[in-house]
């Protein structure tokens, strides 16, 4: 039986100090407000780069929640005993029209994965606290097995413009992993696929925030490339759950976290456009993607099911509707 997001809390876990880096992104900054009120204290880190302070504003004044305004690339310096480690700072978007994309943060992307994941292990290793890494589907490139499962090596171009952030997260993994053998910290590693909803920037410049504010604003909705492309979206309360299930687990080796529903970005394209009953249609593009888009990306979740019992609720088009919202309050 799947445990549905809101109704989850901790019940075999003790109160913890837990650091999370990228505190002020999309995702981070959903993890803080879970871990909060599942009776953690949360230090969040961000050097906002890509984060955005909006996203943890509300958190001003909690007693539960600190900020170090740091960026993970230089050493880290916690002031107290920490018992979990969240590693998600990195810049997230291949797209290279957006200024947080990574094809125009290649260094900052590379030392992110790098040399921030090895020093948020020190801290982990200093305080033999638990560490759960953001890894990523990119991990898989462009797979030539279909669904992907954590056994697959993948399809990687070590050297194109997307291999800044594939090979920092490959990378990662695998500093990770000597970690927990050589060292023995208790390490986690999550590979995340396609995930939206509220908080993401509105020039993310990925297909679902370019889709939703082109569709509030009745224009054609743009599709790089022909559109048979697919993607895998999963909500982000879906998504946090599954990480704080991984967090509180002991597993090692990684797992996918994601939503199997394969659907086209054509597809996607005409949900959205439906939604809004956006008479605008869709126009199809060259391809803007830094590197090759992958042609297909679905996760294979059977490790998440069977050893998380973690598999996503929340379908598509509830989502969408979940999002639209904040993209609405917040349109220029």
């Amino acid at each position: 039986m799947v445990t549905k997001n809101k109704e989850y809390r901790s019940t075999d876990k003790h109160s913890m100090k837990i650091l999370i880096t990228g505190a002020a992104g999309f995702i981070g900054s959903h993890l803080c407000d879970f871990l909060i009120k599942d009776g953690h204290e949360v230090i969040g880190m961000d050097n906002f780069i890509t984060g955005s302070p909006d996203n943890l504003t509300h958190l001003t004044g909690n007693p539960k929640f600190t900020f170090i305004l740091h960026d993970v690339a230089n050493y880290i310096m916690v002031p107290e005993k920490v018992d979990a480690i969240l590693h998600f700072a990195s810049p997230a978007s291949p797209n290279p029209s957006s200024p947080y994309g990574y094809p125009n943060l290649p260094i900052q992307t590379m030392k992110a994965g790098g040399l921030g994941t090895l020093n948020t292990l020190g801290v982990a290793r200093a305080n033999n606290a638990r560490y759960v890494l953001a890894s990523t589907s990119e991990i898989y490139g462009d797979p030539v097995e279909h669904p992907q499962k954590e056994s697959y090596w993948g399809n990687v171009d070590p050297i194109g413009e997307r291999s800044v952030y594939d090979e920092a997260k490959r990378f990662a993994e695998a500093l990770t992993m000597a970690y927990h053998r050589y060292h023995k910290i208790n390490t986690g590693i999550a590979r995340i696929f396609n995930t939206y909803g509220p908080r993401m920037r509105l020039d993310d410049g990925r297909a679902v925030p370019n889709f939703l504010l082109q569709a509030l604003k009745k224009e054609p909705l743009t599709i790089y490339g022909d559109g048979e492309q697919t993607r895998s979206f999963c909500y982000v309360d879906d998504l946090v759950l599954g990480i704080v299930k991984l967090l509180y687990s002991d597993e090692h080796d990684p797992i996918n976290i994601g939503n199997p529903e394969e659907i086209s970005i054509k597809d996607l394209a005409f949900t959205i456009n439906n939604l809004f009953e956006n008479p605008s249609g869709v126009v199809f593009l060259h391809n803007k993607v830094a590197g090759k888009d992958p042609d297909r990306r679905q996760p294979d979740i059977h490790r998440a099911k069977t050893l998380l019992h973690w598999s996503p609720t929340i379908d598509l088009v509830t989502g969408l509707k979940k999002t639209i919202p904040y993209f609405q309050s917040r349109m220029p």
